[in-house]
């Protein structure tokens, strides 16, 4: 199965946090030919392992998340209509009038939008404002609370952005769930080669769950491995299109991302500046694999990583990343040949990981 034909499965399978399983059992199957060991944890992480070929060489944990953000149903009013809340970093200002699917309670799909007042209707005043959340409410159809019922959606119902996946032009796609269905594909990828070109060290490909939801999966896997280092695999916004200037350098079609900083600094006091000696493995790696490496420093983003490195007596982490445009929304857009470079930029750096580097510090 090539790149394109798995990320366009993972991107169309709905899976919010915490509401995982379809993506755990995907990952799971195509993961599982190809490695020595897999399991899922109780949170749902899927830990998949090939062994080294150095029985006391460090061990690498490489992952990406498998959960989408979204929204779940908080309650049901009497004319049919449900309101809902943001699970995750979900922009209010889309919401209007976007296409939502509800996963009502025996797996069925619910089709829905999110409402809004007619054009026609709306007064001048309010036509630039901005719904907040608490204004919104999905309207599937239903007339009456019991309509909703037997369409099996309730209150706690998980509520996304109706998947999708188009080609656009220069090798691009179009898609939902971009963040971070790509890195999983990428997981996959990785599983391929090292069954066939196995490492001197012991390699964990891990999906992990919730990290929309305040990042919770990852770091529950880790404690459980209890990694050498880390490799976060997930997007950085690009900042290439004609109303973002100054947020950072990053540009889609112009290769993978290493991230040198970040700092949430929205709720989640939270952030990573990656080992040295790990950036400097990934600086030479993209060296010798020819790579061209972008780089970000940025304020108001942050991956599992941010929580890994705080595991034990501390893992070396980095974020490698591929840039994406309109991260968040029902459609974000970023570049295959973006993710083929960074599938060489990892199997790089696993290839040429030193087995025995603890990567302390001073």
């Amino acid at each position: 199965m090539s790149l394109i034909v798995r990320l366009e499965k993972y991107c169309l399978t709905p899976a919010m946090s915490g509401f995982e399983d379809e993506m755990i059992k995907k990952l799971k199957a195509d993961l599982a030919a190809h490695v020595d060991e897999i399991r899922v944890d109780v949170l749902g992480n899927v830990i998949a392992t090939i062994k080294g070929n150095k029985s006391d060489a460090s061990e690498l944990m490489v992952f990406a998340h498998t959960d989408s953000l979204g929204m779940i149903v908080k309650k049901i009013e009497e004319n049919g209509f449900i309101r809902i809340e943001r699970v995750g970093g979900v922009p209010e200002r889309i919401l209007a009038a976007s296409n939502v699917v509800l996963q009502a309670t025996d797996g069925k799909i619910v089709n829905g939008l999110i409402g809004f007042v007619s054009h026609h209707l709306t007064p001048p005043e309010d036509k630039y404002k901005v719904k907040p959340i608490n204004e919104c409410y999905v309207d599937i159809g239903a007339k009456s609370t019991q309509e909703v019922a037997d369409a099996g959606v309730r209150i706690g119902t998980p509520v996304i952005y109706r998947p999708s996946f188009e080609k656009l032009l220069n090798n691009r796609v179009a898609a939902t769930s971009i963040d971070d269905r790509a890195g999983c594909a990428l997981l996959v990828e990785l599983a391929i080669h090292f069954k066939k070109n196995r490492p001197d060290i012991t390699l964990h490909l891990v999906g992990t769950v919730q990290e929309e939801f305040n990042l919770r999966g990852a770091m529950v896997a880790a404690q459980q491995i209890k990694p050498t280092a880390a490799i976060s695999i997930d997007l950085v916004a690009a900042s290439d299109t004609p109303d973002i200037k100054d947020s950072n350098s990053v540009a889609v079609g112009k290769g993978p991302i290493v991230g040198t900083y970040t700092f949430h600094g929205r709720g989640t006091l939270n952030g990573l500046i990656p080992n040295p000696k790990l950036l400097a493995l990934v600086d030479q790696a993209a060296l010798s694999s020819k790579v061209n490496l972008q780089r970000h420093a940025t304020m108001g983003l942050l991956t599992d990583a941010s929580y890994v490195q705080l595991v034990g007596d501390g893992v070396a982490c980095v974020d490698l990343a591929w840039p994406t445009r309109y991260t968040h929304s029902g459609v974000e857009s970023c570049s295959l040949d973006d993710l083929e470079a960074l599938r060489k930029l990892l199997v790089e750096v696993i290839s040429k990981f030193p087995s025995q580097e603890k990567f302390l510090r001073g």
